[in-house]
């Protein structure tokens, strides 16, 4: 059975709340999916489609719970070889050109190792969003016949 794998990068849980709502939403319309918030490249190896939910720290940077993971990534470079994959990046566009900066670097990422994307990269302004779950939820459900 084929399993959508979440990963994401939180620093206070605001982005892990929203992975596991969608991965709430996933289940309730029969998707597999698990969340990954410290994950392995077997992890990622494992899942036949990717979904990563990721807030932005400091200067544009990736949360420090996926650092390693994605610096093991760009290291290893596991080719994904068009798995489907779809990034969300949550940040505040307050902070001006590093907004969203850790989504950005990680579809980019993702692209470089010969992902398909799905969609555009989903920004998420913490200025104008109150409750960011709902929107991402809205756009995961969109992507469900692409993650399938």
């Amino acid at each position: 059975m084929s399993k959508i794998g979440i990963f994401v990068g939180s620093v206070y849980g605001n982005a892990q709340h929203v992975a596991e709502e969608v991965n709430t939403m996933l289940g309730a319309q029969g998707m597999n999916s698990e969340v990954f918030i410290d994950p392995t490249l077997n992890d990622f190896a494992q899942a036949s489609s990717i979904l990563f939910i990721s807030s932005t720290t400091g200067q544009g940077d990736i949360p420090p719970n996926l650092e390693f993971f994605v610096e093991d990534l760009r290291e290893q470079f596991p080719l994904m070889e068009q798995k489907p994959f779809a990034v969300a990046g949550l940040g505040d566009s307050s902070y001006g050109e590093t907004y969203c900066g850790a989504g950005r670097q990680i579809f980019g990422l993702l692209t470089e190792l010969q992902g398909k994307p799905i969609t555009e990269l989903l920004e998420v302004d913490a200025c104008e969003t109150l409750e960011p779950e709902a929107e991402v939820v809205a756009w995961a459900e969109k992507l469900l016949p692409e993650l399938r």
